[in-house]
């Protein structure tokens, strides 16, 4: 049994998902008027919205800067987009600050996996074979895989929790902010000062 989308409904959805007026009332319509399955729709779609536009350019965006209060620790990060016209939109800039909060809070050292040096790599899986010897050799590569993402989500800001939104990575965030506003967005480089270390 269906339910009529109504435009209260088509609303509620935009407010909770930031996406367009067409897409919401298409995504209930598809979902038969279920919230969360039409959420799950708009997810879907922004993610693979988001792949399409990875290959495109970015030269615009933003340098953003934070410093703890105290002036004990301090982040500057540089944000890319595709035209000067988004790196002013006040969504933009919010996600610039909130990246620049997520880097002060849990200290990555590299934005992504493939910065992360292979040697550091060796010596984490090294670490984590010696921490589980004695069990089968299968079992082992698999526990020193799993270890390792955790420390890929130690290391690497995008594959961190979400500070605002525990339970996602910011991975996550930046592919919602990419459907959302329509451009691709790529974190350059930040760097992070901390008094005395």
């Amino acid at each position: 049994m269906s339910t009529a989308v109504t435009s209260q409904m088509v609303k509620e959805l935009r407010e909770k998902t930031g996406a367009g007026l067409l897409d919401c009332q298409k995504a209930l319509t598809e979902s038969k008027g279920n919230m969360e399955e039409a959420i799950t729709i708009l997810r879907k779609k922004g993610a693979a919205s988001a792949a399409k536009k990875a290959d495109r350019a970015t030269k615009e965006g933003l340098i953003e800067s934070y410093i703890h209060l105290g002036g004990k620790v301090g982040v500057m990060i540089e944000v890319n987009c595709e035209t000067d016209f988004v790196a002013r939109n006040d969504d933009f800039k919010a996600f610039c600050k909130d990246l620049c909060l997520q880097i002060a809070a849990a200290s990555p050292l590299y934005v992504s996996r493939d910065e992360v040096p292979e040697a550091e790599l060796a010596k984490e899986r090294e670490i984590a074979a010696a921490q589980v010897q004695g069990k089968p050799p299968a079992a082992i590569q698999k526990i020193v895989e799993g270890k390792l993402e955790k420390v890929y989500s130690t290391l690497c800001l995008l594959d961190q929790p979400f500070v605002k939104v525990p339970d996602k990575t910011v991975k996550d965030i930046l592919t919602e902010k990419i459907a959302k506003i329509g451009e691709n967005i790529t974190i350059r480089r930040f760097v992070r000062f901390q008094l005395g270390a």
